[in-house]
């Protein structure tokens, strides 16, 4: 696969499964996996009921949800596609300065950071002396962009939103933002934010994670507000490492909260709250359990991106537990590579410790 600057420089794949598993049911606040109707009976029939999914009715309005979700992924790639060639040809930008990331986008401690992360004598202990550790979950808060870029970005991502483009959605547990790839953020914002300024850094906070070898990313904004999503189920990122930037605008309450990591639950898992600050981001590993708590009045927007590492997941996939079953996907996929085994390199296992 050929690319311009900033896109895949090699072919990424995906899981299949993908197709079948981890798929929202926001009703009942579940996921579930999908072969056929006798198998989501057999594996779920309880557990729904459980959660008030008690009628022929219900099952029916569920397995029409199912159907209509894995068709909508079967069909993702090349709606993606096409919605970005419309975009690129007919969006006209309010603030087109923001789709080449720029120094002074960066608040100036995120710089003095990252600089510290790419010097000689740079090492784990220098760094947490720098940012914050919001708890023993590996949990970390950092000033990222200044004030003025998060303003002029919402003002950008709302434009859009006001306009006639096509639109998806971030993925199927938020209804509200927008996928970057498709506005054009990767090859010039996005990717060199993840090599240039961010891998540093988790290179050093989450080694063992796949932190330093992070080759890939999905990115996109979530929106939250009174009459649209108010809040976020529990789940984990499909990624090693994610970033999660609050952008503005003004909001009440929406906190996040963090339990486990789901490699390693515990009977009862300890929560911590985090409240969001404007222009900071939170750093955590993508198989820690989290959510979001309803907005009470205004509207939150937040940077999301999923950091991967092929040299972690093609090992073990982190949506299915399973080796990889490769199949051919856009752009970066969902990280996986066809690479030879033994590749993994001897520092990286799969983030199974705390």
């Amino acid at each position: 696969m050929s690319a311009g600057p900033g896109g895949p420089a090699r072919g990424f794949l995906a899981c299949a499964c993908f197709q079948t598993d981890n798929l929202f049911l926001r009703r009942y606040g579940l996921h579930v996996s999908y072969r056929d109707e006798p198998q989501l009976r057999r594996d779920y029939g309880l557990v729904l009921g459980d959660h008030g999914c008690r009628s022929d009715e219900d099952f029916n309005a569920v397995l029409k949800e199912i159907q209509k979700e894995v068709q909508r992924r079967q069909q993702l790639d090349h709606q993606s596609m096409a919605r970005k060639a419309i975009i690129s040809q007919c969006y006209k930008p309010k603030h087109p300065e923001v789709y080449i990331l720029q120094d002074s986008f960066l608040a100036p401690e995120f710089l003095e950071t990252v600089k510290y992360c790419t010097s000689q004598d740079a090492d784990l202990q220098g760094l947490v002396r720098r940012i914050d550790s919001i708890s023993d979950k590996r949990i970390y808060r950092l000033p990222v962009f200044s004030e003025e870029f998060c303003r002029v970005f919402i003002e950008e991502l709302e434009n859009f939103e006001q306009s006639e483009m096509p639109k998806g959605r971030p993925n199927t547990m938020n209804n509200y933002g927008v996928l970057l790839n498709e506005l054009g953020l990767y090859e010039a914002f996005i990717t060199p934010l993840r090599e240039k300024y961010l891998q540093p850094i988790t290179s050093l906070l989450y080694p063992d994670c796949g932190g330093g070898s992070l080759d890939s990313h999905k990115a996109f904004v979530v929106k939250y507000s009174l009459h649209e999503d108010l809040d976020l189920s529990s789940h984990y990122d499909n990624a090693e490492v994610t970033l999660n930037v609050s952008l503005g605008k003004e909001f009440t309450e929406g906190n996040l909260y963090f339990g486990d990591l789901r490699q390693a639950p515990t009977p009862v898992p300890k929560y911590v709250e985090i409240e969001h600050v404007v222009s900071q981001g939170l750093l955590h590993r993508g198989g820690q359990i989290h959510g979001a708590l309803p907005v009470a009045s205004g509207e939150r927007w937040n940077l999301i991106i999923w950091m991967r590492s092929s040299a972690v997941r093609n090992q073990l996939c982190p949506m299915c537990n399973k080796k990889p079953e490769l199949v051919d996907a856009e752009g970066f996929g969902d990280g996986f590579t066809r690479s030879p085994e033994g590749d993994m390199p001897k520092t990286v296992d799969l983030c199974s410790l705390i």
